[in-house]
Order: C-alpha cells, then sequence, then structure tokens
C-alpha cells in the first residue's frame, strides 16, 4: 500500500497537468491571454491551489500551453528557408504563419507581444522577421516579389490580420487564408502573360448585430 500511494500521487498530478494544460489552450486560444487564471482552473477541474503549484505564474503556463506552436512555428521558417524556390517559401511562411495565429488568439496575442514578459516568443518573432527579410531578398532577385516590400510589410499584415479574431469561429481559417491570398498577390509581380492565382472561398461573415441577408 505504501508503494502505491506515490505512484498514484504522481499519475494524478501528471493527469492534473495535462488537464490545465489543455484546458490553457483551450482558454486562451479562443479569449486570448486576457482569460483569467481562474477559467483555466475551471474548465481544467482543478483548483486554483493545484494550478498554481504547477505552474507558478501565468508566463509559465503560456509559455508551456503554447510549445506546440512554437515548434509549428521553427518548422515553418526552416521550411521556407530551405525551399529551392524562393518566391514559393516565401508565399508558404505567410500562409502558414497566418493559419497558425488564425487558429490560436492567444498564440497570435503572445507572438505580438502583446504578452512582454514572454521573451521566449520575442526570440521566434525575431526568427520569423529575419527569415522573411531573407527569402524577401532572394525572391526580389528573381523578380517575383516587389522590389518594394520591407520587414516591416509582414508586420502590418500580421496585425491586420489579427482583426480576423473576432469572426466566428468556424469561418477564422477560411477567412485567414483569403486574406493571405489577397496579401501574397499585392506582394506579388506577376508577369504580363500569367494569370492571377485564384483566390479562397470567401467566408459567410457578418458585422456584430447586422443580419446576413440570403
Amino acid at each position: 500500500m505504501t508503494g502505491r500511494l506515490p505512484r498514484t500521487a504522481r499519475s494524478d498530478a501528471r493527469g492534473n497537468r495535462a488537464r490545465i494544460l489543455a484546458a490553457a489552450r483551450a482558454v486562451f486560444g479562443e479569449e486570448g491571454l486576457g482569460a483569467p487564471m481562474r477559467e483555466v482552473a475551471r474548465q481544467a477541474d482543478v483548483g486554483p491551489a493545484t494550478l498554481y503549484r504547477h505552474f507558478p505564474t501565468k508566463r509559465a503556463l503560456i509559455v508551456e500551453a503554447f510549445a506546440e506552436q512554437r515548434r509549428a512555428c521553427h518548422a515553418i521558417v526552416g521550411d521556407a528557408l530551405a525551399d529551392p524556390d524562393p518566391w514559393h517559401g516565401f508565399q508558404s511562411l505567410i500562409e502558414r504563419i497566418c493559419e497558425l495565429h488564425a487558429l490560436s488568439r492567444g498564440f497570435a496575442d503572445v507572438f505580438m507581444a502583446a504578452f512582454p514578459e514572454a521573451t521566449d516568443f520575442t526570440a521566434d518573432r525575431q526568427r520569423v522577421l529575419r527569415a522573411v527579410a531573407e527569402l524577401a531578398r532572394r525572391a526580389q532577385e528573381t523578380g517575383r516579389l516587389r522590389s518594394g516590400f520591407v520587414v516591416d510589410d509582414l508586420t502590418l499584415m500580421l496585425m491586420a490580420h489579427r482583426g480576423l479574431q473576432d469572426t466566428p469561429h468556424e469561418a477564422r481559417l477560411q477567412a485567414s487564408r483569403r486574406f493571405a491570398a489577397y496579401v501574397i498577390e499585392a506582394f506579388h509581380t506577376v508577369p504580363a502573360p500569367e494569370a492571377p492565382t485564384p483566390l479562397p472561398p470567401a467566408p459567410r461573415l457578418q458585422l456584430a448585430h447586422e443580419p446576413i441577408t440570403p
């Protein structure tokens, strides 16, 4: 009996930690980083003391909860830089970063420095910007990226993209893909004989309190 109790306690602790992280990804992902810790505890079905025993600060919880998104961000950058076609690498980076942000309001917030204490994400943002600068240089040499593009244009694009977080969850990813397609088209120097790439389907959206007409 004595030998089993510590193992049971460790198993319970692992279960609590897993539920807390799942709840944090759901709560912060949908509501953003302003969501209170007590809401995470409520969704995880644990008490505040248990939550803070595993994660003493909100920053610690956020860093751990979005570890998977950080790894995905690193993979996006690596794939884009390794692409032998600079324009395709540039294009895929924009599409995939927008999709990553669309899937989680919390990750978009922390990536865009709405939570300045999370220095880990500041490094990720700088990594993306350096990759965009390098890809832009290569793509401009091929003539497929507008010569006037600067890295600050990506920041401007992501700031505008954050507005999509106010769209209904079920339409957000579709809206993000269409937004990214418009942005890429704006960045692209299209040769005269080449037809523009068709846009993804438009989502059904509405402003607050405004019904959609058939």
